[in-house]
């Protein structure tokens, strides 16, 4: 596991910085979304050669991130479910706090039927304190999601680290999260994906993409893979789950390696 970070680390370090005020315009929240599932080893190799093609964002002399999540559903988990049917048009809610930093921002995300996935999201003190913040978010609510208050509770929290790399043409990031650890509130049961590497293309549009190829000349595969929904599937036991089995099968086998 060290080599692996170590790895990584040695080859963030070739790509040139850009800066958070230099990837203003780059924030994408009405955007098309294409992930990919990598082994630590293919992400290695994409990282290698990526170099000449794209920046890293780097803050504060940091270039690999660490995020804090914490994912809300009704009680029946309806925005689990619409997930696992198929649902194109879906919902998620969640809370996002930037370790870092210590920003964070309660956050909707809505995919409509054409693909295409539009974020919205407020400043709020942290998860715990919402209840305090609550002027703020019910209007929020109200204005652009499918659920009240009332209607949501805690579901799952997750950690990992995270990498974001914009193309020269600054038309699209690319994020690569990895070291995922979940944690389900309900169930409390815990679990943590050590060699699986999640990579997500963000552009407007299909605008022509680097890293198309070099994700094919590195064999890592287009997968379709939500942290909420496969973390929810590996710590709730009791959640059906047989349309993930495809995905849940894969990362098994990766962390097997």
């Amino acid at each position: 596991m060290q080599t692996h970070h170590k790895g990584i680390e040695e080859r963030i370090g070739l790509l040139p910085p850009i800066s958070l005020e230099e990837m203003s315009g780059i924030k994408l929240m009405n955007r098309t979304d294409t992930k990919f599932v990598a082994t630590f080893g293919q992400l290695l190799d994409f990282l290698s050669a990526v170099k000449g093609e794209y920046y890293i964002q780097e803050i504060n002399g940091k270039r690999i991130a660490r995020y804090h999540t914490t994912y809300f559903d009704t009680d029946d988990y309806q925005m689990y479910r619409m997930h696992h049917c198929g649902r194109i048009t879906r919902e998620k809610i969640r809370v996002r706090t930037y370790l870092d930093s210590d920003n964070t921002f309660f956050e909707i995300k809505n995919k409509n039927n054409h693909g295409r996935t539009k974020k919205k999201r407020i400043s709020v003190s942290g998860v715990g304190t919402l209840h305090e913040e609550y002027n703020e978010i019910i209007p929020f609510l109200g204005k652009h999601a499918w659920y009240s208050i009332d209607e949501l509770s805690p579901a799952i929290e997750n950690w990992f680290n995270r990498i974001t790399l914009v193309n020269s043409k600054k038309t699209e990031r690319l994020t690569i999260d990895f070291n995922l650890e979940f944690h389900h509130l309900r169930s409390g049961l815990r679990d943590k994906l050590k060699q699986t590497a999640i990579i997500e293309l963000k552009r407007d549009g299909n605008v022509p993409s680097p890293a198309l190829g070099i994700l094919w000349k590195t064999r890592i595969k287009r997968s379709g893979f939500s942290k909420y929904c496969i973390g929810s599937a590996l710590t709730n036991k009791d959640l059906k789950s047989n349309n993930f089995k495809e995905r849940l099968t894969m990362v098994k086998k990766i962390e097997q390696q």
